[in-house]
């Protein structure tokens, strides 16, 4: 987590965990995919390159809720233009705020 400006006082932004949650909160969902995901996900755990099924999943979720957010963003910024008065809130959070991968 890491702490942000809002309106003289600061603000806790949650930093979202490998399993794509916040702190301990978590929901079990059934999900069913097709035989080669499965495999594609079991390959993945066997190889390393993912700690669980969960953690997979959960990160290309996350993935996803950051592209859409930037495609949102990218229309706002098409419909408005660049906005000048952020310049400032750009520096600062560039000197200021740590971001963990």
């Amino acid at each position: 987590m890491f702490d942000a400006p809002d309106r003289g006082r600061r603000v806790r932004i949650p930093k979202w965990d490998a399993l794509g949650t916040v702190g301990h909160m978590s929901t079990q969902i059934a999900v069913r995919l097709p035989d080669e995901m499965v495999a594609f996900l079991d390959r993945a755990v066997a190889t390393g390159k993912a700690p669980s099924r969960a953690a997979f999943v959960a990160a290309a979720v996350e993935r996803e809720m950051r592209r859409q957010a930037a495609e949102q963003d990218a229309r706002v910024l098409g419909e408005h233009g660049p906005a000048d008065d952020l310049d400032d809130l750009v520096q600062w959070t560039s000197t200021h705020i740590e971001v963990e991968d």
